[in-house]
Order: C-alpha cells, then structure tokens, then sequence
C-alpha cells in the first residue's frame, strides 16, 4: 500500500490567535484523534509561553496539544522525541530564531521521524520561523544590528527550491532584496501574511487565513488571497 503524505502547512507568523482558524481547523481535523504536538524550538528564550499559548488556542478549537520536546540539540537526538514523532497526527513548529530550528534539527532523528511521520500521512506545520526552516532555505541576519539584511542557511528542505519571507504584511517584504542578492532573482520566494498560510493537501496548494500568499521571483509578484489554488509553488519533496 502507498503511503499517502500528511497536509502542509506555511503560516506567515502571528499564530495561535484569533484569525487563523481556517488554517488550523483543518489542522485540528487532520490529526483524527491522534496526538498533537507543538514544538517550541525556535522560542529559544520563553518555550514555556509558547506552548501555554499553543494549548489554549488548540484548545478552543476542540484539540488538546502537548510539546514535543526538542529544545536542544540532545533532546533532538533522543529516543522519546522520535517515539513520540512517529505516532503523532499533527506536529506544529512555532515562531521565533529561524537559526536556532536549523540548529537544533537538521539531520537529527528527531526531523528524521517528524519527515517520516509526515510521509505516512500526519500534518506538519511551521509558523514564522518554523515555516522558513521547512523550505530548501531559511533566512537568518546577515548583520548585527538590522532586520531586513538576511543570508540564507540551509533548512529542513519538506519545499524544495525556495525561501519563505514571513510576517510578509508587516515587515517580510523589505528583506526581497538582501535575500534576491544571496540567492539569486530567480529563486522562488513565498511571502505569507500573517495569520495566514499556504497549505499543501491531496497533492495542491491553497492560500488561507485573511491575508494572502505572495510568489516572488525577480521583479514578477504574483498575489493568492484566500481560498485560491496557488500556481507556482512546487510540490514538497522532502531531503
């Protein structure tokens, strides 16, 4: 029998409040009663907030949700992570460093049974940071201080060939430039509002939430708002 893969889900920041139900009513939906996590390690410095925060929001959706521990490097080598990774129906990746996710996952069996999990049909999700560690890249700062200069770092890689610019209707859209010279013009990035997200499920793309998914490439911006199939953005393939 044919694994079939778990939704995915990019969220442009701001998440576990209110306006981001469409996303994660879905999300809710597609764990099916199996166990829910959220995982806090981009939220280097108060995990504990996140998934206090997490929970209520979950909660007041009709799902419990509880952390899957993967703050530190050791944790993300450990066998409790991935026991609880592979039996898991939904696992969401907080907001935060976008550094610190790659950190703490890349090549760790820990990713590995969160991949593998999402292969055999759980939902995967990243807000902010976490969505960036998702695509072939992520993008951390370039200097110190500054906001909008990025370089990109290598990511988790579930959407190959792209970065994600989140929190695109507040600030995301000023690091285009910084991220264009690093990468090249012509490499895919998706801007995601906030509360908002571009969704992955039974082999398409869709834009959710009250904001809108935006593909840049070179000069061409090219807009998705809620509800519409988004073109362009490649399949997951993960790494």
């Amino acid at each position: 029998m044919t694994e079939r893969p778990g939704m995915l889900a990019l969220v442009g920041g701001d998440e576990f409040h209110s306006g981001n139900e469409q996303q994660d009513e879905l999300l809710r939906d597609a764990a099916a009663g199996r166990p829910a996590y959220v995982v806090a390690t981009a939220t280097r410095d108060a995990p504990e907030m996140a998934v206090r925060t997490a929970r209520r929001w979950f909660e007041s959706l009709g799902l419990a949700v509880e952390e899957l521990r993967l703050r530190t490097p050791g944790e993300a080598r450990g066998s409790a992570a991935v026991e609880q990774a592979r039996g898991a129906g939904l696992i969401y990746l907080c907001g935060g460093d976008p550094g610190r996710v790659v950190q703490v996952l890349r090549g760790s069996p820990a990713w590995d049974a969160i991949r593998d999990a999402w292969r055999g049909g759980c939902a995967l999700a990243g807000s902010s940071a976490g969505a960036m560690a998702l695509c072939r890249w992520t993008l951390v700062r370039r200097s110190f201080p500054g906001h909008t200069q990025r370089r990109p770092l290598d990511a988790l890689g579930m959407v190959p060939g792209c970065a994600l610019l989140p929190h695109y209707d507040t600030f995301g859209e000023r690091w285009i430039p910084s991220a264009q010279e690093e990468l090249g013009p012509d490499t895919l990035l998706i801007g995601v509002d906030e509360r908002s997200a571009a969704v992955w499920s039974d082999g398409s793309w869709r834009a959710l939430g009250p904001g809108a998914v935006t593909l840049v490439r070179g000069d061409e911006r090219r807009r998705f708002a809620s509800g519409q199939a988004i073109d362009g953005l490649p399949d997951p393939a993960p790494e």
